[in-house]
């Protein structure tokens, strides 16, 4: 059986959460669980470091599409990358 809990997020992350559960037809609930899961799993020493957007060498900025003055743009694409190498490693 389940237990019932009470965690809070910043608005910002519960929102692409949220976005991001809808998008793959699933619970909120069923996300954050296979988050903590893999988190849980992984020996801290082994944790990717953080990988910052890819920066355009032909103009010197950004990659098209990527507003770097919007951090949640930024973590939503950081996101979005880690869940892809998530997917490669099972």
């Amino acid at each position: 059986m389940s237990d019932r809990t009470t965690v809070r997020l910043p608005e910002d992350l519960l929102k692409r959460a949220k976005r991001k559960a809808a998008a793959e037809g699933r619970t909120l609930t069923s996300l954050i669980e296979d988050g903590l899961r893999i988190v849980v799993a992984e020996p801290r020493s082994t944790r990717a470091k953080r990988i910052l957007p890819r920066v355009s060498k032909a103009t010197g900025g950004s990659l098209p599409g990527i507003d770097v003055g919007d951090p949640s743009a930024l973590q939503e694409a950081e996101d979005l990358e880690y869940v892809g190498r998530m997917k490669r490693r099972r």
